[in-house]
């Protein structure tokens, strides 16, 4: 779960623009609270340079639009706090970009610095307050805390992490508050799971319910449909949950809120029957061992007996009752899965550095007349600075050009062809990317199954025999 909140960065009295840009950003890039600064990333900007890259982008504003800036606000920080141990400091900067281009809409350049120097790991994600095309500055509007929140939450349950329900204003510190919240219930779980199947964007009801099972729930269907998860005892309906989760209204939401038509019982279309998921089973000893009573070890029993079931009538559906069949699916399953996920990282990675290469390409190309009069000039400390700003993007886009080991400058078209065509590469892994991942999961959560039963008959027959030994001395 995570809390956020949006700051506004204004121009301190007596400092120029440039000065209070360095003393924000020189703070969030600190090496010693984002481990070396492994935990940072950017979108349309370099985390060394960005204090001139913010700058040089409001000089081209007031250039192009000839308006001043009215206000002192010259950036924007999103605060993103999570709950102490809930969370690794790469997924938080991964959520952090994902919140960043998410709010922003791709328009503004932004850093994202997580920080673990607290026992809550935290990011501070930083955009400028001018748009990428500099004709355009960000206006805070009246509900933008609510508006992050919500695409906060939307992401932290796509990520697999809880929220916070009804999120209380509070006097703590941020950081501090988030470790006081109760655990779930089985009703809140539910319609967090709801949630979930709802980001997916299902087209049908019929695929939301697809959803609810393969996230292990059984559904009743019938005048109210009822949901349980292998952790409930009763099946909970719909309607119960509150404002937002009726069946009615989760149709609307999958129609894109458009009111439900009328549809006579007689021609409604009555959900698919879908076959269970399977699950693993519980190791009912170790569950004992924690202080579970005899009602839970006699429902554990149950719950393995139906789970061996659908474990036996998957393998049958699928062909692998033989083990060693079963062994090399496994294997075959796990090598595309990796396979697959290689080369959307691959992608991503080089399309992160085109992105970066673009940048520095363009800075380049803006910069390059001002070093000239530079070196014209002397390289006169005046000039330096006068244009401080524009020189160090031209230097940091030669160094990065030296990095990246560019001996000619490609053309931004090339560079967009390579990344266009890397985006339908990821693309079409991506459509294939979570059938594998699922395929995985079902093949190995079944051989998990059925290795636990062959170790606890290989332990049985071990006790049998022990016995009889001891029998026999006797």
């Amino acid at each position: 779960m995570a809390t956020t909140r949006l700051i506004s960065m204004h121009q301190n009295k007596g400092k120029t623009i440039a000065a209070c840009l360095a003393d924000r950003t020189d703070y969030v890039k600190n090496p010693d609270k984002t481990n070396d600064d492994e935990l940072l990333s950017s979108y349309q900007c370099d985390p060394r340079t960005v204090q001139g890259e913010f700058m040089l982008s409001k000089r081209q504003y007031d250039d192009i639009t000839g308006r001043k800036q009215a206000s002192n606000v010259i950036a924007y920080q999103i605060r993103q706090a999570f709950k102490p141990g809930g969370i690794t400091p790469e997924l938080a900067n991964k959520i952090g970009y994902e919140l960043g281009m998410s709010f922003t809409k791709g328009n503004h350049a932004f850093i994202v610095a997580t920080h673990i120097d607290k026992a809550h790991i935290h990011n501070h994600i930083i955009f400028n307050s001018t748009s990428l095309d500099c004709t355009k500055k960000f206006r805070d509007f009246l509900g933008s805390g609510r508006a992050i929140a919500k695409i906060s939450d939307r992401i932290c349950l796509e990520n697999g992490l809880s929220i916070i329900e009804n999120p209380k204003r509070s006097k703590e510190h941020y950081g501090k508050w988030l470790g006081d919240n109760k655990p779930l219930s089985h009703s809140d779980k539910l319609r967090q799971t709801i949630d979930e199947a709802l980001v997916q964007k299902p087209k049908t009801f019929d695929e939301f319910l697809q959803f609810m099972q393969s996230a292990g729930y059984e559904i009743k269907s019938g005048k109210h449909y009822a949901f349980k998860s292998a952790e409930q005892k009763k099946f909970i309906r719909l309607r119960s949950l509150g404002a937002g989760y009726s069946e009615d209204e989760i149709k609307e939401i999958i129609n894109d809120k458009v009111p439900k038509r009328e549809v006579k019982k007689s021609t409604a279309k009555q959900p698919k029957r879908q076959e269970k998921s399977v699950n693993l089973l519980v190791d009912i000893q170790a569950k004992l061992q924690q202080g579970k009573g005899k009602d839970y070890e006699q429902w554990a029993k149950i719950f393995n007996l139906k789970q061996m079931s659908q474990t036996v009538n998957f393998l049958q559906k699928h062909k692998l009752l033989a083990y060693a069949d079963l062994e090399e699916k496994a294997k075959k399953c796990t090598a595309t899965f990796d396979e697959l996920n290689t080369q959307i990282k691959t992608a991503e990675k080089r399309m992160a550095e085109i992105q970066v290469l673009k940048k520095h390409i363009i800075n380049y190309a803006k910069t390059k007349a001002i070093y000239t009069n530079y070196r014209k000039a002397g390289y006169s400390k005046k000039f330096y600075e006068e244009h401080r700003a524009e020189l160090t993007l031209h230097k940091a886009a030669k160094t990065a050009f030296e990095e990246l080991g560019v001996k000619k400058l490609h053309t931004i078209k090339a560079l967009q062809a390579e990344c266009d065509e890397l985006f339908s590469e990821k693309n079409k892994a991506y459509s294939k990317y979570h059938i594998a991942r699922k395929e995985m999961q079902d093949i190995l959560t079944a051989k998990a199954n059925i290795d636990r039963l062959l170790g606890l008959e290989q332990e049985q027959k071990a006790k049998e025999k022990s016995q009889e030994q001891r029998s026999a001395e006797l």
